[in-house]
């Protein structure tokens, strides 16, 4: 059975440390606060931001143009196929008449299409994939040109693909910066924990010399890092709600302007636990490196 008695007494000891110098704590915190709020509330923008450019970019469709011999039970075979494809989640058949009139109306050529003896254009169906994956799209064209029906096939995807890589380096780059600042938060706590070791160093040695293991004199400061990690979490959790909270307003307004619905949200349940988590561990770390590395000169000299 694990005794947790040791465990209580170094947290005990780890909380009267925290709250006996209640102006330092907050300080400490806050640096490792304001650290975590840049990578954390720009990941919760991002993932705001990206239902706002899909809004604004509207669905990605692809344009299936027919041979202009397809006889009608070919056509009818077609459609109950495409129909059939899981992968499509809406398609809407574009007669060659009616493609000739939108031509005339939208393109400005309604001069040039009633001088015309035959209609150009061929039948077609636009589709609407279920997902926008850029493989899927790839994946559909493959199949949609070596059905002998169709001539040709027209992607909608290169703004997907750009989307999508845009928010991949987004995110990316929030990551990466979230593991240089975490790594600046390691330092942070590794000195403050150096600092609590040489203010301890005499109360170390005498207790070391009396026979306590070094377990439990390392013990309370993993526990003071690991809280301070956690209380900056939480500070950090509070100044991304709150950023959220005044930026809110500006973000509906360009929606607005896109005439597109924005849904903002803050940070959900995971990402405020992978917050917390992270920055206790951050703490945790950081101490646990000091700790390895002045509590053994302590007992050296």
């Amino acid at each position: 059975m694990i005794n947790l008695h040791p465990h209580r007494m170094a947290l005990r000891q780890a909380l009267r440390r925290l709250l006996g110098k209640p102006l330092g704590t907050l300080l400490s915190s806050l640096v490792v606060a304001i650290a975590l709020t840049l990578p954390a509330l720009g990941y919760v923008l991002i993932d705001n931001l990206s239902g706002l450019a899909h809004g604004m970019s509207g669905k990605p469709e692809i344009s299936v143009f027919l041979h202009r011999n397809v006889a009608p039970t070919q056509l009818q075979a077609v459609e109950t196929r495409l129909r059939a494809d899981k992968r499509i989640a809406a398609l809407r058949f574009v007669p060659r008449d009616l493609a000739l009139k939108q031509l005339a109306a939208r393109g400005g050529f309604a001069d040039v299409t009633e001088v015309l003896g035959d209609n150009p254009l061929p039948d077609a169906f636009v589709l609407e994939p279920g997902s926008e994956d850029p493989e899927l799209f790839k994946a559909l064209a493959t199949a949609l040109t070596a059905m002998p029906e169709v001539e040709h096939v027209q992607l909608d995807s290169a703004w997907v693909e750009r989307l999508h890589a845009m928010l991949q380096l987004a995110r990316w780059s929030m990551l990466l910066l979230g593991a240089l600042l975490g790594a600046a938060l390691v330092i942070v706590t590794f000195n403050t924990i150096r600092l609590q070791i040489l203010t301890q160093r005499h109360e170390i040695a005498v207790s070391l010399l009396l026979g306590v293991t070094r377990n439990y004199v390392r013990r309370p400061f993993l526990y003071f890092g690991l809280l301070q990690g956690l209380l900056g979490g939480l500070l950090a959790w509070g100044l991304v709600s709150g950023s959220l909270a005044l930026l809110a307003p500006r973000l509906i307004a360009l929606a607005r302007s896109y005439n597109v619905v924005l849904d903002l949200h803050g940070a959900d349940v995971l990402q405020i636990a992978a917050l917390l988590i992270f920055a206790a561990l951050l703490g945790w770390l950081g101490a646990g490196l000091s700790v390895r590395r002045h509590l053994h000169d302590r007992a050296a000299e």
